[in-house]
This record gives C-alpha cells, structure tokens and sequence, in this order.
C-alpha cells in the first residue's frame, strides 16, 4: 500500500494561525468526517486544542453507516470525554441549537463571568478540521448567507475570518488541515477516497483497490449491484476484480480511468452509506 503525504506550506502557515488565535476563542467547534471520525481527526489540531473547551461535530453523516454513527458518538463522550453530535452539512442546521450545546459545555465559564458582573457576550467558537471535511457549507447555514466558500475541493479556504452567527455565537472560520506524516499509510487511503486530498496527489488505482477491499468485506452487494459483478467474480483477488470491472464498465484495460470511476461513484453515493473506520480504540460502547 503506497503511502500517501500532502503538507503544503499553507498548511503549517494555518497551523501557526490557529496557535495564535485560540486564546481569542471560548470553544472549538472541530469537524470530522462522519464516515471517517478518528482517521479524520487531525493529530496537530488536538495537540493544539489541549484542554480547551471543545465540540466534535460529525459532518455528512447521511452519507455514513447511521448505527456507526451513534457508536461514534458515544465513544467520544465516554472515552475521550468530548461531547460529539451529527449532522447533515445540507440539511438546515439551526443556530440556536449549536449555540444551547455551545453553552452547556460552558455553563462554568459563562456563570463565573456573570458573577463577576462582566457584560453578557457572544461566545466565540473557532471552526477546525481536514480540507473537504465540509466547515464552508455548515458555516453557511449557521449565519444563513453565504459568507464562507464552498467547494467540492480540499483547500478552497485560504485564510481566517470572523463570522456572526447570533447575538449569542461568533465563529472563526479557518483553513483545512492535514498533517505532515500519516503513521498509518490506511489513513491516507481513507482521506483520499472521501476526497480530504487532491487528486493529483495519489495514484487512483491505490486507492481504488483500497475501496475494492473495503466493500467486498463490509458492502458486498452494494459492490455485485454496481458493477454487475458475480459470485464467482468475488473470489477473485482485489486486483483482478479492478480488472474485471475495467473491463465490465467498458474500459478495455484502461484500469487508471476506471479505478477514477469508482472512485467517483463512491464520493457520488453510488454504491450507497458506508463508515470507513469501523475499529473502535477499545470495545464497543455499549448503551
């Protein structure tokens, strides 16, 4: 498996950004994707956090496994100890819930300063997370304009900026993260497919044959359906099987361009709701 690294000098810039402004902020906001919460979860961006207040928000979780997403859930609130919640990036998200869990989580802090007979503020939260992970669209539909720039592409935020969302809410939107080294080499397989890396920095047919593996063990019919694959076509290992639906999508041995489909298909939905990390740090968190 080819090990896939990507760290633009923009990245370490933002790094250094984020160090600078978290004493300007009460609680970050970090986004993971929904498919992929722990490999999605930037290494760099936790040890900035350290124990700042913080909420994990789960994004595109109607394109995840819905009953891995509340395990998800309830592994960050009882093993890491950070309250987590889920949502579709899309959908309407509604500020005043946000802001309700914003201030539970810093009910302490906002009763200190009212003792004090400090002025009532807004709370200012700052948005964190990989490129792609879908910060732009969730900004969007928080302050309810489009203020933030959306793209289907990791890197399409460049800079910081502070963003009203309520009386109550300001946030600070900055750029996507990734971090210098991946320890496991899966993790880039993970990030590229979900489409967290350009695509011109890794080569398709790796990641395709990852997605091969992934969906014969855990999507099989979703896998037969898509590409009208047989029984017998499953026993075949992951590179001949690419063979095999190059050839059945009509792409001869052009197995580059067709490991760039399925790649596709898999972002478009097109072999359904899948989550990638499957493996909890632990056992299964039970109700």
């Amino acid at each position: 498996m080819a090990t896939i690294q990507w760290f633009p000098g923009h990245m370490a810039k933002a790094i250094r950004q984020v160090e600078e402004k978290l004493p300007l902020v009460d609680i970050v906001f970090e986004l993971v994707d929904a498919r992929l919460p722990l490999s999605s979860r930037n290494p760099e961006i936790k040890r900035l956090i350290k124990d700042k207040p913080h909420l994990i928000i789960l994004t595109k979780k109607d394109l995840a496994d819905p009953e891995m997403t509340k395990e998800w859930i309830k592994y960050f609130k009882r093993v890491v100890g950070v309250r987590a919640i889920a949502i579709d990036s899309k959908a309407n998200i509604t500020t005043k819930e946000v802001t309700r869990i914003s201030e539970e989580i810093l009910a302490g802090k906002l009763t200190r300063e009212a003792e004090k007979g400090l002025k009532e503020r807004a709370i200012r939260a700052m948005t964190v997370g990989i490129p792609n992970v879908g910060k732009s669209t969730l900004l969007n539909r928080l302050v309810n304009r489009r203020v933030a720039q959306v793209g289907d592409t990791p890197g399409v935020t460049k800079g910081q900026q502070w963003l009203r969302s309520s009386a109550k809410l300001e946030l600070l939107d900055t750029p996507g993260i990734l971090w210098p080294k991946f320890e496991d080499p899966e993790t880039g397989q993970k990030l590229a497919l979900t489409g967290a890396i350009k695509d011109q920095r890794f080569a398709s047919d790796d990641v395709a044959l990852y997605a091969i593996h992934y969906f014969k063990a855990f999507h099989l019919k979703a896998l037969q359906d898509r590409y009208h694959l047989t029984d017998d076509d499953m026993t075949l290992s992951d590179v001949d099987l690419l063979l095999t639906i190059t050839r059945k999508i009509g792409m001869k041995d052009d197995y580059d361009k067709a490991s760039e489909r399925i790649i596709l298909d898999i972002r478009k939905e097109k072999l359904g709701r899948y989550t990638l990390d499957i493996n909890f740090e632990g056992d299964k968190v039970d109700d």
